[in-house]
């Protein structure tokens, strides 16, 4: 049994990785988010409920204890919440952390520049890759709301291929990733419909 944080619990891609991990896994889940009243009701057996931010380095140490994974479903301060992360993983010994991105921060999308937009995605993305944590960067295309699992991976250095993806199949690699022992360990991987 794995015990997985997913920080930004509230997130749509959460969401539907929360379901996925229920219904596939046997995964025991701490759901840590700003607003608890959001998830209140799938507070179980197997699903904790933890109000707080990432950007509050104390109350994030406290939710690492005891988990095996670290799942991180952020938007907001970016630079910020990826340095938090690090700091608490090392600070707790967690050392495997899935790490939701976007498409297009290394250029890799053809066609395509992008301006600073990006540039919280590029920074918290360099602050990951720079640690020593056994880290998984997802880069997902547009998301959809598609009831389907179909994807295809890129690597980093890679053309990132297609554009849209369902957020079950952002989901689904997650829960995969969370679930298999050194899957795609140390990557950095574009998703989207072939």
């Amino acid at each position: 049994m794995t015990n997985v944080l997913i920080l930004g619990a509230s997130g749509s891609i959460a969401r539907v990785a929360i379901d996925l991990f229920l219904k596939e896994t046997d995964a025991q889940l701490t759901l840590y988010l700003r607003n608890s009243r959001r998830l209140k009701k799938l507070e179980s057996s197997r699903v904790r409920i933890l109000e707080g931010d990432v950007l509050d380095i104390k109350t994030l140490k406290e939710a690492m204890v005891g988990q095996d994974v670290v799942y991180a479903n952020l938007a907001g301060q970016l630079e910020r919440m990826a340095k938090n992360v690090v700091e608490a993983m090392k600070a707790t010994g967690i050392k495997r952390l899935i790490w939701i991105s976007s498409m297009g921060i290394y250029d890799e999308v053809p066609g395509e520049r992008y301006s600073s937009i990006l540039n919280p995605y590029r920074d918290s993305a360099a602050i990951i890759e720079s640690s020593e944590l056994d880290y998984t960067i997802i880069r997902p295309g547009w998301f959809t709301s598609k009831d389907e699992i179909d994807y295809e991976l890129t690597h980093k250095g890679e053309s990132f291929k297609g554009h849209d993806v369902s957020r079950k199949s952002v989901a689904d690699l997650v829960v995969k990733l969370t679930v298999t022992p050194g899957m795609k360990v140390r990557s950095s991987l574009g998703i989207s419909k072939p």
